[in-house]
């Protein structure tokens, strides 16, 4: 696990003496590197006092390599108008190092200060490569949100080390559980507000809609399940105290994806429609966590890695869009089957996996957090047959206005899609339609 810590820090004083693409194949190699080396034995495999993997950790930390190699390839008219390309690079390797640090972490603390670190370099991307002046708003919103639901949990971690001062320790498999309620929601707050919980999800939309391709990327495809890696780490010290209050979340989750499904269908910015749809799965993902049943747990982990890539997939289809007609509103992406039928194909195969269809992850996912919530209150089944309709409903809403319908009057030239764009598309719908078949990876993790 170091070696591909020390792997990931040896890049970032590359980037300033190699080529761009150069560095884009070396993520990708360190990607297949870890893919066939890193995976554990389904235990814990210590790279030092603070750092391992495990089963859970693995499957995050090659969704980061992966993703990060595939927006550095979105990327591309960054690279082409030389617009600070250097500083570009800085800040995704740095980010990358966070990532990969933070779900190698099996610290408290450790985890806390990388979780938090991923931070910096996603403001700066929003901020530095942002698209319209709204995107300070937007840095701003993405860093107070998460900065002010973590301070809980920080206090938390002290109070915690101040207890165990005989142990000195605060590895997560060793310290021991509490029945303090502020403790419970303490813990569990920070990792609300990232994932994020309804109520606590108004700085995603805005997030997404300043932030660049890679911006958009990462926060859809690693960022938002740094939350739901939190929670499953953390639900070792507050096991007890879930049962109790559980409820509550499990509830507001369901309802709360309702209600933005309902917002999903009057939306007319694409980026902001798929922003959306990212908290409506997140939701369904936080009620099978909640319920803390085998198949919640395992499904909740499915889900994420499958939404990580097809929600990364869908915002690379909306910015190939707006690199050519210059806009995001529905009104003008119309009648694209007409321009890009080629295009159409892949509108098609990754819409169809964000509506859970066979053989996509996302089905196996959905079917296990279903299950779950189901077992876990039978009265559920009526919101998730409704959160389902909605899902199958806003996803075909934004196929069929896209591919379909009158063409945009102004538009007078167009190109069809590049090489590089068919193979950042392929890149993103093979992984979730073929790691179904190694169900095990994701079913033997707890």
């Amino acid at each position: 696990m170091l070696g591909f810590i020390f792997l990931v820090g040896f890049m970032v004083p590359l980037c300033v003496f190699v080529d761009y693409w150069l560095i884009v194949s070396f993520l990708f190699i360190c990607s297949f590197m870890y893919m066939v080396l890193g995976c554990p034995q389904y235990f814990i495999s210590c790279g030092g006092p603070y750092v391992g993997t495990d089963i859970l950790s693995y499957g995050l930390i090659l969704l980061s390599f992966w993703i990060c190699a595939l927006m550095l390839l979105a990327s591309s008219s960054f690279y082409s108008g030389q617009n600070y390309i250097i500083s570009f690079l800085l800040m995704n390797l740095f980010l990358l190092f966070s990532l990969v640090l933070s779900f190698s972490s099996i610290s408290l603390v450790m985890f806390y200060i990388f979780f938090e670190s991923s931070l910096i370099p996603t403001f700066f991307l929003v901020l530095g490569w942002g698209y319209q002046p709204e995107r300070i708003q937007a840095g701003v919103y993405l860093l107070f949100y998460t900065l002010f639901a973590s301070l809980p949990l920080l206090t938390s971690i002290f109070n915690l080390y101040c207890e165990l001062f005989t142990a000195k320790s605060l590895v997560f498999f060793a310290v021991q559980s509490s029945f303090s309620f502020y403790f419970y929601l303490s813990m569990i707050f920070a990792f609300l507000v990232k994932l994020p919980m309804f109520i606590f999800h108004l700085w995603l939309p805005s997030a997404h809609v300043e932030a660049p391709i890679a911006g958009s990327m990462i926060l859809a495809g690693v960022l938002l399940k740094l939350g739901g890696y939190g929670l499953l780490r953390v639900f070792s010290l507050i096991y007890y105290l879930g049962f109790s209050y559980n409820f509550f979340f499990v509830g507001l989750s369901l309802v709360g994806g309702l209600l933005v499904s309902l917002v999903c269908l009057r939306q007319v910015d694409l980026k902001s429609l798929i922003a959306y749809s990212s908290v409506v799965h997140m939701s369904i993902v936080l009620s099978g966590l909640f319920t803390m049943t085998y198949w919640g747990l395992c499904g909740s982990y499915t889900l994420m890695i499958a939404h990580g890539l097809c929600s990364s997939g869908i915002f690379c289809l909306a910015n190939i869009s707006y690199e050519r007609l210059g806009s995001r509103s529905l009104l003008v992406n119309s009648g694209l089957i007409n321009l890009m039928p080629s295009m159409t194909l892949w509108w098609f195969l990754l819409c169809s996996a964000n509506m859970a269809a066979p053989p996509t992850l996302n089905l196996l996912g959905e079917i296990s957090l279903f299950n779950s919530i189901i077992s876990w209150s039978w009265l559920s089944i009526f919101i998730l047959s409704l959160l389902s309709f909605l899902g199958g409903g806003y996803t075909l809403y934004l196929y069929s206005y896209t591919q379909h319908g009158k063409l945009f009057s102004c538009l007078y030239s167009f190109s069809s899609g590049s090489v590089r764009e068919y193979l950042l598309l392929s890149l993103h719908w093979l992984p979730v339609n073929f790691f179904i078949i190694n169900v095990g990876l994701f079913f033997n993790c707890f």
